[in-house]
């Protein structure tokens, strides 16, 4: 190895080695600036002489600072010669695996390749190698360093196809790992992200099987098998079957296209189905937190145009106990809960798939966010997260963007370090744009700002205007061309109006007056309607975001809606797929729990209010 423990690269001081590749070797260090253990992956001073070597360099690092997701592996700068990257702690990935542990991990590994297939970054070397899997089961992605950003070319022209270096000992860097290369990257010729695909069901196969699928005596042996081998189907269960033989295609026209559809060729997926909540080991029960989608509404004659597909309604409600010596704390099954302003409590992702709140931690004595998805039954906290508020999603709902310590700050969804983005007062609120920047509310008393989703320094967005004391709830809506927000005269639903900016213009216009907490849903036919706030019942009116202009007259949808700890306002969210989350009832205990059919008729979830026997 070329550094010795105690060197100093910067800030950066050598603690160990880890190991050495085609790209370069790779030491564990200490950021004595941030007091955090790196990674840092240095070019050995030979190699460095090589021009072509130091441009594989240097778009390694433009590379892996262009993906920022929490299944891949962060780059957090460059220093001299070496690359400073996130150190992962966990193993590598290795088979066999019980079927669903195989295909959590196999969600995890195409996410990251979407992500990078999204930005036209290829891997070129998957494999289980360069797989990592946290303790907390999180899959880190590694080893960008083949990766090429696509470009068009002529395939036919030699000239175009890339260098195929087999010997690990030359000074060159292996364009792939043999028994992981897909046929047209074995022959040399131009690849693109069907690479990956093909070698994301060569490591699928590996890890339900345990065994290598191709394999030789020589580097020549097992290219061969690449080319003509084919997979033993018995060795695998039948419902991933199909899904490897569309990723084990010679011909890569043939070969699934998008990773992102890999789930749609499993045979016997069913659809999700939501497990009753348990019951609390508390007493008695208050008001509740119920999700359903939109669909659940649809009775109602104007409402029926903006549902966005047709789908299963999905039917979630969890149950909210007080905890005793807590004025803002309740228990959702093992999970305690605790509150900030109204608006703040809950957050549902993009595609409507997974719901973020707020929780206490009862050992660290601490609230943070939790997390869950609809189809699973439990709530997992999201360290991290200290006193947060106001938190919101990325447009892709792999990130949670949150308030907290007078910090606007970001964290993945599966689990990482959270990013400071900037400073924030009281009161705050935000929304993630489709551009990538954040528009929020970074002042007690004070307009919108823009900052960037990677941080750095806010820029005013809106200015109060005579007599207005802030804005708030600020919503982008899809295409970033424009944003909602409440602008306040007082504190209250009376004292506010529902505006929207132009970014296109830079002309403000009023929606709605005496109402807060706009929400924009799309319909089928590109219309839409705005759902907001007037006290304790939610309304909707009919919005053409493209005029940035309401027609008809509001309509109420919901009466009652809520924050804990309230009798007025509420909290709610609803994804851009039509699902609405809300929280119901006065906060006092013992209240009923209701559904809304499709009719408009209601009934009750749960017995009459009264005392539940602790389990």
């Amino acid at each position: 190895m070329g550094l010795t423990v105690g060197t100093r690269l910067g800030p950066y001081e050598i603690l160990a080695p880890i190991g050495a590749g085609g790209m370069g070797e790779v030491y564990r260090a200490r950021d004595t600036k941030l007091d955090r253990d790196v990674a840092i992956k240095v070019i050995p001073a030979v190699l460095a002489q090589d021009p072509e070597r130091l441009a594989r360099f240097e778009r390694e690092a433009k590379v892996l600072a262009s993906l920022n997701h929490p299944n891949i592996a962060q780059i957090y700068g460059v220093e001299e010669r070496a690359l400073v990257m996130e150190l992962v702690a966990g193993e590598t990935l290795k088979g066999p695996l019980p079927l669903d542990t195989a295909l959590d991990y196999a969600r995890q590994i195409a996410d990251a390749l979407e992500a990078a297939h999204e930005k036209n970054i290829i891997h070129r070397d998957l494999k289980p190698a360069n797989i990592m899997i946290t303790p907390a089961g999180v899959v880190k992605v590694l080893d960008f360093g083949l990766a090429a950003v696509t470009q068009s070319s002529d395939p036919s022209n030699p000239a175009n196809s890339p260098t195929l270096t087999i010997s690990p000992t030359r000074a060159g860097m292996i364009l792939g790992t043999a028994a992981y290369m897909s046929p047209e990257q074995a022959r040399g010729k131009v690849v693109d992200k069907r690479a990956d695909i093909w070698a994301f069901g060569v490591v699928l196969f590996e890890m339900l099987t345990g065994k290598q699928l191709f394999q030789g005596e020589t580097v020549s042996d097992t290219l061969a098998q690449v080319l003509t081998k084919e997979p033993d189907w018995e060795q695998v269960p039948a419902k991933v079957r199909r899904l490897l033989e569309a990723c084990f295609q010679k011909d890569p026209k043939q070969r699934l296209q998008a990773i992102g559809d890999w789930r749609l060729l499993l045979t016997d997926v069913q659809p999700l189905v939501v497990a009753a909540p348990s019951r609390s080991r508390l007493g008695w029960m208050v008001a509740t937190a119920v999700l359903a989608a939109l669909a659940a509404i649809a009775g109602i004659g104007w409402w029926r145009a903006m549902l966005p597909v047709a789908q299963p309604l999905i039917r979630f409600s969890t149950e909210l106990a007080p905890v005793p010596g807590s004025a803002n704390g309740y228990r959702i099954d093992d999970t305690i809960v605790g509150v900030g302003q109204p608006g703040t409590f809950l957050t549902i992702s993009p595609d409507g798939t997974r719901l973020a709140l707020q929780a206490f931690d009862l050992t660290d004595r601490k609230i943070l966010l939790a997390s869950r998805r609809l189809d699973e039954n439990r709530f997992t906290p999201i360290p991290g997260t200290e006193s947060p508020a106001s938190a919101f999603f990325s447009p892709d709902g792999k990130w949670l963007a949150f308030f907290g310590n007078g910090r606007l700050r970001k964290i993945p969804i599966q689990g990482g370090a959270p990013v400071v983005l900037c400073s924030a007062e009281n009161f705050p609120s935000g929304s993630w744009g489709d551009d990538g920047s954040i528009i929020a509310a970074l002042k007690t008393n004070g307009g919108l700002s823009r900052i960037s989703s990677a941080g750095g320094t806010p820029a005013a967005v809106t200015e109060l205007a005579e007599g207005e004391t802030m804005h708030r709830w600020p919503q982008v809506l899809p295409g970033s061309d424009a944003v909602l927000f409440t602008a306040y005269t007082g504190g209250g639903a009376e004292d506010a109006n529902i505006d929207a900016l132009s970014f296109k213009t830079h002309q403000r216009k009023m929606l709605l007056r005496g109402g807060e907490m706009a929400r924009y849903v799309a319909a089928e036919n590109g219309d839409g309607y705005l759902v907001y706030l007037h006290g304790n019942t939610l309304l909707a009116v009919a919005f053409d975001p493209r005029k940035l202009a309401t027609a008809g007259t509001a309509q109420p949808i919901l009466d009652d809606v809520r924050a804990i700890g309230q009798t007025y306002r509420g909290d709610f969210d609803i994804s851009r797929t039509g699902t609405l989350v809300y929280l119901s009832g006065s906060g006092e205990p013992a209240r009923s729990i209701f559904w809304l059919d499709p009719t408009g008729r209601t009934e009750p979830l749960h017995p009459a209010p009264g005392f539940y026997n602790g389990l």
